[in-house]
């Protein structure tokens, strides 16, 4: 028992440590032919998003927020697949003693 509890201390560390690892990354994602670039960090937070002057079409203002909906779902996509790969390495290789069977 008392190793599965160091596994599990030790699990907690490295999932503190990874998700630190992540928050500090960044993730582009781009829309319109590169027209709208968005770029989020690992936290979830948008960081910038920048315009080709192009896209900005007086007639057509619904254009240019569909083109950052896009590009941020995608850099957003981008950031939760890093993390769930990151994830899901933690578990593996620990010793659960026979308690799942």
């Amino acid at each position: 028992m008392r190793k599965l509890m160091e596994q599990a201390q030790q699990m907690q560390a490295q999932l503190a440590a990874t998700q630190e690892a992540l928050a500090t990354k960044t993730y582009e994602g781009t829309a319109g032919g590169g027209a709208v670039t968005v770029v989020v960090d690992g936290a979830g937070q948008l960081v910038s998003v920048d315009f080709d002057a192009a896209v900005l079409d007086p007639e057509d203002p619904g254009m240019a927020g569909d083109l950052v909906v896009a590009a941020a779902n995608q850099a957003f996509a981008a950031a939760s697949e890093d993390a769930a790969s990151s994830m899901g390495d933690l578990g593996m290789g620990m010793d659960l003693g026979g308690l799942l069977g």
